[in-house]
């Protein structure tokens, strides 16, 4: 164990042999004042700490700067919105991905949360909780130099026997890694449909092509990226299950299934910044809007209708709107072609652009 890889290290450096224990012995010097039941759950939180705070906050930055960045470059971008995957109401490209953007500052203050959760940490607990044979300042003395190493004020537990007993902190750390992963999921699938094609799929935007995509269909490219940040999301997620099921199963002073939980949150955090990252680089900021494609689909849709609704009432609205799918004509050439409403207010009733701002056509 560590206690005497370290006490057989000072060993060499002093010039004795490995495993003389002289002039240090891993119990009565490396081990003093301290158990593996505070030690390593301690270990957990400040290692799950930093990786949060030297890797996954880092790429959760760097992703939620893209996507700002992609919101304002499409904001000039009309496009249909889709609820229930069915055609609703314009939107504008950048207002979705000012929505994705706006999910990954929350996932960003949630990995900050899960840090404070891991800063109370078991040090000082020894055996079972009470302390016995550490000195009164030990936790204190140790967890001001860690903070000086990682830059994170870890501090003594308020309650030894909720510390060591259970490991509470480490399952809510774990569940705000599981919410990051829902998000990154959504806004990744979204992504990946809104590229569906590119001629029989929606095909509003264009990735970057990272890979060949079929080994027996010529010219066929994949959403690799987007599809590797969707599997990632679905480790992440079926690691909380772990952490949740270990976290539950803790018998009185201590829970023997910490090793499952350190390796999963570790492994959850390192995979999620991993992924991050390289979505971000090689996927995200090589999207491209397929703006042609974008106006033909909001053109088509029968949910243009929806603007003429406070105008010439819901039920004339639905019979253009009926029409419109029974004759595959848009709603504007059958507005037009009745004569519901003169040229002029017909054209600004019909503005994509008015349909993306609350009020709407209704408010003026």
């Amino acid at each position: 164990n560590a206690n005497e890889v370290i006490a057989n290290r000072t060993a060499q450096l002093s010039g004795k042999s490995i495993g003389s224990h002289n002039p240090v012995h891993p119990n009565d010097h490396v081990n003093m004042g301290q158990s593996s039941n505070d030690v390593i759950p301690s270990a957990i939180h400040i290692s799950a700490a930093e990786e949060l705070k030297n890797h996954l906050i880092p790429a959760l930055e760097k992703l939620h700067g893209a996507l700002e960045a992609k919101a304002k470059e499409f904001w000039h971008v009309m496009k249909i919105g889709r609820t229930h995957l069915m055609d609703a109401t314009p939107v504008r490209l950048g207002q979705e991905f000012s929505g994705y953007a706006q999910q990954v500052a929350y996932a960003k203050a949630r990995a900050e949360k899960a840090i404070e959760a891991l800063r109370e940490v078991a040090l000082g607990g020894t055996a079972v909780g009470t302390g016995l044979n550490r000195h009164i300042d030990f936790p204190k003395k140790v967890l001001d130099h860690i903070k000086q190493r990682t830059g994170i004020a870890f501090y003594e537990a308020k309650n030894h026997f909720e510390a060591q007993g259970s490991k509470d902190a480490v399952v809510e750390a774990s569940g705000h890694l599981k919410t990051i992963a829902v998000t990154l999921f959504k806004i990744a699938n979204d992504i990946r449909w809104l590229s569906s094609g590119p001629r029989c799929g929606i095909g509003e935007i264009q990735l970057p092509a990272t890979q060949p995509g079929s080994s027996i269909m010529p010219g066929k490219v994949n959403p690799v990226m987007a599809e590797s940040l969707m599997m990632v999301c679905a480790q992440v997620i079926g690691n909380d299950m772990t952490i949740t099921w270990a976290g539950a199963n803790g018998n009185f002073e201590l829970n023997v299934m910490m090793p499952v939980m350190a390796h999963d949150i570790l492994e959850s955090i390192r995979l999620l910044a991993n992924v991050v990252d390289i979505f971000t680089e090689k996927c995200l900021r090589g999207i491209v809007a397929n703006e042609e494609r974008c106006r033909e689909l909001v053109e088509l849709s029968m949910a243009m209708v929806t603007s003429l609704s406070p105008k010439i009432g819901y039920d004339r609205a639905a019979e253009i709107a009926n029409e419109s799918a029974k004759t595959g004509r848009t709603v504007r050439e059958i507005a037009r072609e009745k004569k519901i409403l003169p040229e002029e207010e017909l054209v600004r009733a019909l503005d994509p652009i008015k349909m993306t701002e609350p009020g709407g056509t209704g408010g003026e």
